[in-house]
């Protein structure tokens, strides 16, 4: 004969495992430092700002 399995504990168990491998796919997906976020920033602001400095204003600009 079979062992005799607790249908909650199995459920809430099976809960839990689908759950860490929904967070373990969300931190590979979106999972990054502070430092990481704020290098990123940095150079977007760094490229933008380097545009600015080329752009032509002024009446004959057109």
């Amino acid at each position: 004969m079979g062992d005799v399995v607790n249908l909650k504990r199995f459920k809430k168990r099976s809960e839990r495992e689908q759950s860490a491998k929904r967070a373990d796919a969300n931190r590979a997906r979106f999972g990054r430092t502070k430092s990481e976020r704020a290098d990123d920033a940095q150079r977007a602001k760094r490229a933008s700002d380097l545009l600015d400095q080329h752009r032509i204003d002024g009446e004959d600009a057109s």
